[in-house]
């Protein structure tokens, strides 16, 4: 990875819809809001968004580590952003302060963590734990 800045930000937008309410995602009991999954694969993409510039060619960043507050219900059709700012860099793990907002307050604050990965190795050490019958 080149030389990342710290302050480094990305960010993610999406217009809440159905299929991304807890009552549809988790438990149908639920009222018909933002499910806190969605609101963190938004966060998630918007860390990435962040990195991807300074990625080299064979390169990717997985998510290993999250620690939000979801702090305000967002209903369908409202528009959601993300947002990721690096905090940090140590080796190959990369600290972010992320947030989401709904347009009228913020809905979630805190922080994610992604490792930096060489797509190649990664891929061949997840084809030997699939062919060596763990789990079956």
């Amino acid at each position: 990875m080149r030389p990342l800045p710290q302050e480094t930000m990305g960010s993610y937008a999406m217009v809440v819809s159905p299929e991304h309410l807890a009552s549809r995602f988790k438990d149908p009991m639920l009222p018909p809001v933002l499910a806190t999954p969605v609101m963190i694969l938004a966060m998630e993409n918007a860390a990435l968004a962040a990195l991807k510039p300074y990625l080299e060619p064979g390169e990717s960043a997985l998510g290993t580590h999250v620690d939000v507050k979801h702090l305000a219900a967002t209903p369908v059709g409202r528009r959601i952003t993300a947002s990721a700012t690096v905090l940090r860099v140590s080796g190959r793990s990369i600290s972010f302060s992320v947030r989401a907002t709904d347009g009228d307050e913020v809905i979630g604050s805190g922080t994610h963590e992604r490792m930096l990965i060489d797509i190649d190795r990664f891929t061949a050490r997840l084809a030997g734990k699939a062919g060596d019958g763990a789990g079956h």
